[in-house]
């Protein structure tokens, strides 16, 4: 405690003591807080600066003698930083001064680096964050509360296509858009079952499960891996054999973060016809919506399998005429948007859709045949007159924003679509994307991968909300108004437990903490990510990485059955304070 005393002079009024007094001991604390606030910023520089000689120097041990190190590695100091963090960074949300930075980045070139940066973190002591699309819902591939640094992977994005047998090498760094773009380099009739959206980083998208448009023909993107190679806890590259079947279950849907580095999957290509057919179809409230969603609710996991539709459920405001001599009138209603994707041409889907799915109405006129890498460019929201060659764009426009994600398995009645539309239109900004189920997903055993939401299942929901405005009073508001639809949601979807997907990242069903209630709180998150399958996860964690070097804020949590992870938490934690406290010591001896 630091104890401040005044005198009064010789003849000093009492009261012009007072005042005095008053006036050292708040400019002390003036001066105290300064000199902390300066030490603060000077330590966070000196610490960065610190780690990253140490890096560096770690580095160039562990890596061929060609390399420069510092070439791949950035400070906080260094002129690129910034550059380099927000390149991939998709949520605006976490480029604010007050998100956690990480110490340094690392951006290998080669796969050689990517082991050696593991060796020289786990050396140092300094937690890793393994990021290659930056597509990470709420951030955790390149934030964190504790210090850490980011394996930027941007740099690996080799794609080798083999049409021969069907196969592609593709490494963690590259972006679905350039996967599609080789495939169609080589075949006009080869495809690849994943997401719609280019800019995705093959490495998370592979580890997370992966799922598209082709869903109900092919099943999931892990459904399609057949090798892989991964960097474990000791920095040793293996490949599908040399791991073992249990890390190679784990990595196609569990998480690839948990476990090591994904440095490439080996993926199976699928066929598709030199002829797809795509719709897009509006229904509002007054168009009969609300009968049409209740009929696509009991058909959608049951209709040919070459059929896949998402639907875009939204609020809106639209102008209505009443009369004549009246002005349009704002009224707020739901839209909801029917997007298709056949495996086929237009006249077979319309067969398809007149028995089995004839509320929709669908006509010729709505039906576009294109080739396959077109339908990417149209789900991608492109228009018809784009290059191609726009897959291989590496930027995207981002919002802020927020997602959730459900699953369905009873339909709902139209009662209880109506109130939906109705809290819809109350909240006014979140919207919904319905994606049908069925086909090849009620065929896969749910235990065949991590990813455990098969059979059963008749759509999932994606919650989603976009907003402009900065601030944490806008995150806030936003925040709340998702969180509140998916309260209400809670009658109508999954529950013991609640499911969730792991690729809409959501650090609201549950965090890690990663201390000793790790396995506890990792299993709340994990029994909504992974059902029944969180328990072999956890024992191929504790196999590979029983000390949970890998682990971040809902990563899978090893075993509890060892001291050790505390012992060495612990002194970490004694380091940390034993940093802080000199601070203090040298902060308290500068003022007095």
């Amino acid at each position: 405690m630091i104890i401040i005393k005044s005198i009064p002079k010789k003849g000093q009024p009492v009261e012009y003591h007072r005042k005095t007094e008053k006036m050292e001991i708040s400019g002390s604390f003036l001066a105290l807080l300064l000199l902390l606030l300066g030490f603060q910023i000077l330590s966070s520089y000196a610490t960065s600066d610190s780690i990253y000689d140490k890096f560096v120097r770690c580095l160039s041990n562990h890596s061929s003698p060609s390399l420069q190190a510092s070439s791949i590695v950035y400070a906080q100091t260094n002129s690129s930083f910034t550059t380099v963090l927000q390149s991939y960074i998709r949520n605006p949300r976490f480029i604010t001064s007050s998100t956690p930075k990480p110490l340094i980045i690392v951006t290998p070139t080669d796969e050689s680096q990517v082991s050696a940066a593991v060796i020289c973190s786990r050396d140092i002591g300094i937690q890793v964050r393994i990021r290659s699309g930056g597509h990470d819902y709420d951030g955790l591939s390149y934030i964190s509360d504790v210090p850490f640094f980011i394996l930027d992977m941007f740099n690996l994005r080799s794609i080798d296509v083999n049409i021969n047998d069907e196969t592609a090498w593709v490494q963690a760094g590259a972006t679905l858009g350039e996967l599609y773009y080789r495939i169609w380099e080589k075949s006009r009739v080869h495809g690849f079952p994943a997401g719609i959206c280019p800019t995705v980083g093959v490495g998370g998208h592979l580890s997370g499960g992966g799922y598209g448009n082709m869903l109900r023909k092919y099943g999931l993107s892990v459904d399609h891996i057949v090798d892989a190679k991964i960097v474990n806890v000791n920095g040793t590259i293996l490949d599908r054999k040399s791991m073992g079947e249990d890390l190679f279950w784990a990595i196609r849907g569990g998480g690839g973060a948990s476990f090591g580095v994904i440095l490439s999957y080996k993926v199976k290509l699928v066929g598709v016809p030199e002829i797809v057919t795509v719709f897009r179809v509006e229904k509002t409230l007054a168009e009969n919506a609300t009968d049409i969603l209740y009929q696509w609710q009991h058909i959608t996991d049951k209709i040919d399998d070459d059929l896949f539709m998402r639907l875009l459920v939204q609020p809106i405001t639209v102008k209505s005429d009443k009369g004549a001599t009246k002005a349009k009138k704002s009224q707020k209603t739901v839209r909801i948007t029917f997007i298709g994707m056949f495996l086929g041409d237009s006249t077979r889907l319309m067969s398809v859709m007149n028995k089995d799915f004839p509320e929709l109405g669908i006509t010729k006129g709505d039906c576009k045949e294109m080739n396959w890498i077109e339908s990417v460019l149209f789900w991608a929201n492109f228009d018809n007159r784009t290059s191609v060659d726009v897959l291989l764009n590496r930027t995207s426009p981002s919002n802020f924003l927020k997602r959730k994600s459900d699953y369905v398995q009873t339909p709902m009645s139209k009662n209880d679509l109506e109130g939906l539309w109705k809290k819809l239109i109350e909240l006014g900004k979140p919207g919904m994307v319905f994606n049908s189920y069925g086909g090849r997903m009620n065929e896969v055993p749910a235990s065949e991968t991590p990813f455990p939401h098969r059979a059963g299942n008749i759509f999932k929901i994606q919650y989603s909300v976009n907003w402009h405005e900065e601030g944490a009073e806008a995150d806030k508001k936003y925040l709340n108004l998702i969180r509140e639809l998916y309260n209400y949601m809670t009658p109508f979807v999954s529950n013991s437990p609640r499911a969730s997907y792991l690729n809409y990242r959501d650090i609201d069903i549950g965090i890690n903490h990663n201390g000793k209630d790790s396995y506890q709180e990792g299993k709340v998150y994990g029994d909504k990510y992974f059902l029944n399958n969180f328990e072999r996860l956890v024992k191929v964690k504790t196999a590979v990485d029983p000390q949970d070097f890998f682990r971040y804020e809902q990563s899978i949590p090893p075993l509890p059955y060892s001291g050790e992870i505390d012992r060495q938490r612990a002194s970490s934690a004694r380091s940390l304070l034993d940093y802080r406290n000199n601070i203090w010591l040298l902060i308290i001896q500068l003022v007095l």
